[in-house]
């Protein structure tokens, strides 16, 4: 999706100024967590009139994790440019849900009738923080039932051959594939995160989607650094959790993320942004 950002001088000419950056704004919010709300705002403003490159198919993504986010989805009267459908934590209520789809396909202009609504399907593994603890064909099941709404597919990188059947049935059907990894605990090395997303573009990847831990100025440099110098012609989707996670979510979609998650009611993990946030730093 678009040329490597690392073979832009623009963005080459960039790369010191957001390493001197992180540091600075980590360590700002890690020791001020009071201060941290204002911090967000004025990064944000900050990304805004200084971010050195416009991501053409920079997205941002609306969660539906229950009956009251999808409550709120439907009478949105402006509504992101893709919602994610959390079937993990919807799995109780199918068909209300099914019954949604042809709303949602009309949320955004352009969508013409007949067309999959504007959704990412993903039943995620219970070991990457999935609901419900769902079995291996449970996931199955419920993605194969939306498959037909969606888009994009995300499916963990660890799940990839497993799901191999349901990958091609959706390359076949033009849905976008997302492989996925997310680490809850810690925040993996960049050179880590590069094999990672080496072996989703081995799978068929159109997206790499990476969650990583940042609760420390250092976990936070390793995930920019991985989007910044990823070393792989692969579209990537980064985000962090935890203590600074609200503030890797603005630098990472201003140096490069494709799909930036944000809450439409209350945030699902620690750090998740509003899509009003996500929206001001992305002039959308």
């Amino acid at each position: 999706m678009g040329r490597s950002r690392t073979d832009d001088p623009e963005m080459r000419r960039a790369e010191p100024a957001a390493a001197c950056l992180v540091p600075v704004v980590a360590r700002a919010c890690y020791k001020r967590s009071n201060h941290r709300p204002f911090l967000i705002f004025g990064i944000a403003n900050y990304m805004i009139t200084r971010r050195p490159v416009k991501e053409a198919n920079q997205l941002i993504v609306g969660v539906i994790a229950s009956p009251a986010d999808l409550r709120f989805a439907v009478a949105m009267h402006q509504p992101p440019d893709l919602f994610e459908l959390r079937l993990d934590h919807l799995c109780g209520m199918l068909d209300p849900l099914e019954g949604k789809m042809s709303i949602l396909a009309g949320r955004r202009s352009g969508t013409g009738r007949g067309e999959p609504a504007p959704v990412i399907v993903t039943a995620r593994d219970p070991r990457e923080g999935g609901a419900n603890n769902l079995s291996f064909q449970q996931r199955l099941d419920l993605l194969l039932r939306f498959l037909p709404y969606a888009k994009y597919l995300d499916v963990e990188l660890r799940s990839a051959h497993g799901f191999k059947s349901l990958l091609e049935r959706a390359r076949k059907q033009n849905i976008c594939r997302i492989l996925s990894f997310h680490n809850f605990k810690s925040a993996p090395s960049p050179r880590s995160l590069r094999a990672k997303a080496a072996s989703a573009k081995a799978h068929g990847a159109d997206i790499f989607k990476v969650a990583t831990r940042t609760d420390t100025p250092a976990e936070l440099a390793h995930l920019v650094d991985f989007v910044m110098n990823k070393g792989i012609d692969l579209s990537v989707s980064a985000m962090g959790i935890g203590r600074l996670g609200a503030i890797s979510r603005l630098l990472l979609a201003s140096y490069g993320s494709v799909l930036n998650y944000g809450s439409l009611r209350r945030a699902q993990v620690e750090g998740q942004l509003p899509i009003e946030v996500l929206r001001s730093a992305l002039r959308r």
